[in-house]
This record gives C-alpha cells, sequence and structure tokens, in this order.
C-alpha cells in the first residue's frame, strides 16, 4: 500500500551554513559599519540568539536571515520570531527558536486537514512524523497537494514515499 511521511525539520548543517554566511554579509555591510552585531546558533537547541544596538538593525538582520535560509534550503516558516526583543544595556537581544519536528498539536491539525478534505487516505501521527497511506499515489499526490496549499505557518516536507 503506498505511504509517505509528513515531517517538518530543518538540516542542522545548512541552518550553520545559513548563520555563517548572514555573519560574513553583515560585515561586510555598509549599513552595519562598526555596530555591535552578534549572532550565536545553538546547534543543540536550535536557537538562534541575536545581539543588535537597535530595531532597525534587528529587522534587518531577520530579513537577510531570512533570505540566506532560504537559499540554504531552509523555509521561512522555520523560525519562530514570537519572542520579543529585550531590551539589555545598550543592546537589543532577540532569541529565536528553529521549529525542528512537528508538535503533537501541528500534527492534530494535518490529521483533521486531511480527514476534513475527504481523500480516501489514512492519516496517523507517529512521534514527531504524519504518516499517510492510500490504495492510490495520486490520493497521495493529492494530500501533499492539499497540504501545500493550506498555509498552516509550518514549514512542512514529504518524505519516503513508497509504492
Amino acid at each position: 500500500m503506498p505511504s509517505f511521511d509528513i515531517v517538518s525539520k530543518v538540516d542542522g548543517q545548512a541552518l550553520d551554513n545559513a548563520v555563517n554566511v548572514v555573519r560574513k554579509e553583515i560585515t561586510n555591510r555598509f549599513d552595519f559599519k562598526d555596530s555591535h552585531v552578534v549572532i550565536d546558533l545553538n546547534k543543540k537547541d536550535y536557537k538562534l540568539n541575536i545581539e543588535v544596538e537597535d530595531d532597525m538593525k534587528l529587522r534587518q538582520l531577520i530579513d537577510v536571515l531570512i533570505n540566506r535560509s532560504h537559499k540554504q534550503g531552509i523555509a521561512p516558516e522555520a523560525f519562530d520570531y514570537s519572542k520579543e526583543a529585550v531590551q539589555s544595556g545598550k543592546f537589543l537581544k532577540k532569541e529565536v527558536l528553529v521549529r525542528n519536528g512537528l508538535k503533537q498539536e501541528d500534527s492534530k491539525k494535518i490529521v483533521k486537514l486531511i480527514k476534513d478534505s475527504g481523500i480516501k487516505v489514512q492519516a496517523q501521527i507517529n512521534d514527531d512524523i504524519v504518516r499517510v497511506t492510500g490504495k492510490k499515489i495520486d490520493d497521495l499526490q493529492a494530500v501533499i497537494q492539499l497540504c501545500r496549499n493550506a498555509n498552516l505557518g509550518i514549514a512542512l516536507q514529504y518524505e519516503n514515499m513508497r509504492n
């Protein structure tokens, strides 16, 4: 029976490369000349710690991060900017989480979306993946298209397509 997995994961090496490219670009940009900019990647917790002088530079840095990450194959939805920036002395600090793996509530949203669509497939949650099985590959491709068009706010990948 054909099946595939819906996952949400970020390649650690691609993330590291994106952060290094952002660092290099920021040091070469004129508008960041002689300004305090720190970008630290915690590979274990998938967190970015950003430290800049003001809010305008923070927004510019986030724009550069999104662009460079997208070129490395990381979807912009993989970053969680919900935490507010905190003023610490002269600098503005912000913690950006990188979403790696599907949370339980996101998995439930995906399964509900698939079941409500009426496509004849079964979706089940296994840890941080959603496995979709069906009798026809066309149904599975319809589910992939449904998830892409749903705009769930999370970066999804589709892998392990089996016949």
